[in-house]
């Protein structure tokens, strides 16, 4: 089953066939999309649809564990959360998986409610991320359209300095530098000061220095 456009999709990667077949019909039986893997291979060898997502995946598969498999995901910058299964989970392997940015550790036999709560609570985390990397690419667009000029005055202004000691500070006139702030101010889609300084915050601009 594939997901629909915009439908939430849960990633199941079991090697236990009646494991996978069963945690995917109790997601499809909330709504959920459910795709099923025996492997890690074969879940990196699929094309991710652009949804909210999340693994569910066992510590214990064949080749790389899931553990290993967790850092391969992190290595090839897919950032989808990753609830642990296991049969056979101890202390210091729940420990390891947190640690490496797992989002839980349910041992099996699996409880459906807390299975379904992790799952719920992971496809909102991925949809927040998935928000807020638009809102950065946007606004990295906005920031592209910038002269070298206006990409050079956007640190100063967002310090909160007059136009006047920017402007002497760059050499400029006063009213030069008012022409670059208002180019930026509109380019940026910025409605005032403090709205332009949460933009670049975003964008990772620190403040230019006097």
């Amino acid at each position: 089953m594939t997901a629909k456009e915009g439908q939430p999709i849960v990633f199941v990667i079991d090697d236990d066939e009646l494991v996978r077949d069963s945690v995917a019909d109790l997601l499809r039986s909330v709504g959920l999309g459910a795709q099923v893997f025996g492997s890690a291979q074969e879940f990196l060898q699929t094309k991710l649809p652009d949804t909210p997502a999340c693994i569910v995946l066992d510590v214990r598969l064949p080749g790389a564990s899931g553990l290993e498999f967790q850092r391969t995901l992190a290595n090839s910058n897919i950032k989808l959360p990753v609830i642990f299964i296991t049969g056979h989970g101890d202390v210091s392997m729940s420990v390891k998986a947190i640690k490496s940015g797992a989002k839980d550790f349910l041992t099996k036999p699996l409880r459906e409610q807390e299975l379904l709560d992790a799952v719920h609570a992971c496809i909102e985390e991925d949809r927040a991320q998935r928000h807020q990397a638009r809102l950065i690419a946007e606004l990295q667009e906005r920031f592209n359209s910038l002269t070298a000029r206006e990409r050079e005055v956007l640190p100063l202004v967002i310090t909160g300095r007059l136009n006047k000691q920017i402007a002497g500070q760059l050499k400029l006139s006063e009213m030069t530098l008012k022409v670059h702030r208002g180019q930026i101010m509109r380019k940026m889609r910025a409605s005032s000061l403090v709205d332009l300084v949460r933009m670049a915050d975003m964008l990772g601009i620190p403040p230019g220095k006097p």
